[in-house]
């Protein structure tokens, strides 16, 4: 998901694709500790794409005020 697809989402589902992108996140790490993790190079990509979305929340926190 891009950057501009995340700005067009409702808030609600903003909240809901951080929730998924979290336990997303959550899985890969724990895939990385049991080490049935093939494909280290999406754990990066993955906390980016958590912290992405944080921020357009804030970015729409900030804007309705």
């Amino acid at each position: 998901m891009t950057i501009k697809e995340m700005r067009q989402l409702t808030p609600t589902a903003l909240d809901k694709a951080i929730v998924d992108a979290k336990s997303e996140l959550m899985n890969l790490r724990f895939q990385h500790t049991v080490s049935q993790l093939d494909n280290t190079n999406v754990l990066p990509k993955a906390k980016r794409q958590v912290a992405q979305l944080l921020t357009v929340k804030r970015e729409n926190e900030l804007r309705s005020k």
